[in-house]
């Protein structure tokens, strides 16, 4: 038998006591861990656990958010500035402020991120407002060039949709997102602050969900956990955006905008792709098995509406939801667009991708309550549209060097329509 203190027993009994050590400090862990999951599910939402095809909606009394002042809306003449104005929900925006009467300042990097043919198209639909709109060409993300249009034009109103977007692009080049998303966002707000801008509205993404067990995502639930540096750079723009907001006063709605498409649709997303290759009898490429897959598909005219309804109403600072409110499956989707194309679809199966989630669907309550938002175009309306336009304009319109990427880019930095 070895002594009481022999080095056996020395070692036995330090062994046990990190074994004691490592018990409690697990055990704390554990204990924390739990308390923190008991006060976060006291506030869940249970009926996000629900599928969106039966949700049950609460009374709207039980929201914190019905505690706020609900502002009306400024109905005076606007100068707004638009970044990203060229671009797919960008370009929309300023045809509905121009048509409106209000004047927009288009800033547009016209990069080659896709077809810069197509948002040549777009700059040429508002021509006919040529007196109340200018262009200027450059990288917001430029001190210069952006300081220079701000001191020239001195905007009140700011509209930032300009971003570099997609969830797989991210991840192959990260650097990209962060240098346009952030540093953009970033000198924009500088900038807001310093020529007293009214009301700064951004488009924010559902991405900033990542892989949410919710089935109806809300602005309260946590998005903490991106999942590809595109989320992650949309939550550091709210963040950055609630700091102005905190520091200076600065009026901020961020808008998570879920998956939007339609016409002057971007032609490397989803919706236009699969119009283009079922059209042209080409196979898609599906990511999973399209059963497990949903997304909430709004039609471009409900998320315009939404972002004007922002844009109207300066909130000192708010998160808001601007989507459809139900969701599709990717296989439904699919279907749907070969039955209003007219043709058969042939799918190529394809591993699920990194950064992809499982399951998208707005809860626009809030936003409902805040700004007045009734998303009312149904999916087979809006599929219907976008087709159309995709048959009658973009194929008859515009020719193949114009779909083709590359050539010319025929705009010009300060250009006045």
């Amino acid at each position: 038998m070895s002594p009481p203190f022999s080095k056996t027993n020395t070692t036995f009994f330090h062994r046990k006591k990190q074994f004691i050590l490592w018990f409690l400090l697990v055990a704390t862990l554990m204990t924390i861990s739990l308390h923190s999951q008991s006060e976060y599910f006291k506030n869940i939402h249970y009926h996000h656990l629900l599928p969106a095809s039966t949700t049950t909606i609460a009374p709207a009394e039980s929201h914190p958010w019905t505690q706020t002042e609900i502002i009306q809306p400024h109905t005076k003449h606007k100068k707004v500035l638009v970044t990203g104005g060229a671009g797919f929900i960008g370009s929309h925006v300023v045809e509905y402020l121009l048509n409106r009467g209000d004047d927009v300042i288009i800033i547009d990097e016209m990069n080659h991120s896709y077809n810069v043919h197509l948002k040549q198209f777009n700059l040429n639909i508002l021509q006919k407002y040529k007196h109340r709109v200018t262009f200027y060409k450059g990288d917001i993300c430029d001190e210069e060039f952006i300081t220079k249009v701000f001191e020239e034009t001195k905007p009140q109103w700011v509209c930032h949709m300009a971003a570099r977007a997609g969830v797989r692009p991210s991840i192959q080049d990260p650097y990209a997102y962060i240098h346009s998303n952030i540093e953009g966002t970033t000198r924009l707000l500088e900038l807001s602050v310093q020529y007293k801008v009214v009301n700064f509205v951004f488009a924010s993404s559902s991405s900033v969900y990542g892989n949410s067990n919710s089935t109806l995502l809300s602005e309260s639930d946590r998005t903490d956990y991106p999942m590809s540096p595109y989320a992650a750079s949309k939550k550091s723009c709210e963040l950055l955006s609630y700091t102005y907001h905190s520091l200076y006063g600065l009026n901020v709605t961020a808008l998570r905008l879920f998956t939007v498409y339609g016409t002057r649709g971007r032609p490397d997303m989803a919706p236009f792709l699969f119009i283009d290759n079922i059209a042209k009898n080409l196979p898609i490429s599906q990511y999973g098995d399209g059963v497990t897959t949903f997304r909430d598909y709004t039609y471009i005219s409900d998320i315009v509406d939404g972002i004007v309804r922002a844009l109207d109403r300066p909130y000192p600072y708010q998160i808001l939801n601007l989507g459809k409110g139900s969701s599709t499956s990717l296989h439904d989707f699919i279907s749907l667009v070969g039955r209003t194309v007219g043709r058969n679809v042939t799918i190529q199966y394809m591993e699920k991708q990194l950064g992809d989630v499982p399951y998208t669907c707005a809860d626009v309550r809030k936003a409902r309550y805040l700004l007045g938002y009734h998303p009312n175009v149904s999916i087979e309306e809006g599929v219907a549209k976008t087709v159309e336009w995709y048959k009658d304009v973009y194929l008859e319109e515009l020719d193949d060097d114009f779909r083709n990427a590359g050539g010319e880019d025929r705009t010009d930095h300060g250009v006045l329509f």
